[in-house]
């Protein structure tokens, strides 16, 4: 089976600071063609999301597909508060390293 990573049907692949408890991450599509086909392969699901970053799915608070902008949206509930002792990344900016060689089926 054909596939193609994340990183080359996606526009936008993002990670940022939701406030000091969560991080939030935005895939963004050029068209609806290639929003479609990632969003009906399955493999951004929430599911996939909490194995992919080794947490619980508890920890993640919100999944979202919004077809008008193209886009596939989560947040994950940080484990320790942004800025705190041991926090690697205050601004939540480096965290969707992970998603870019996502393969996604033909």
């Amino acid at each position: 089976m054909s596939t193609q990573k994340l990183h080359e049907l996606a526009k936008t692949i993002r990670s940022k600071n939701a406030g000091v408890n969560k991080i939030t991450f935005d895939i963004i599509f050029r068209d609806a063609a290639e929003y479609e086909r990632v969003k009906r392969s399955g493999v951004l699901s929430r599911e996939r999301v909490a194995a992919l970053y080794g947490i619980a799915g508890e920890r993640i608070s919100d999944f979202v597909a919004y077809d008008p902008a193209f886009a596939i949206k989560f947040t994950i509930y940080r484990s320790r508060p942004s800025g705190s002792a041991g926090d690697g990344d205050i601004f939540g900016a480096q965290q969707y390293a992970p998603l870019l060689d996502l393969d996604i089926p033909a």
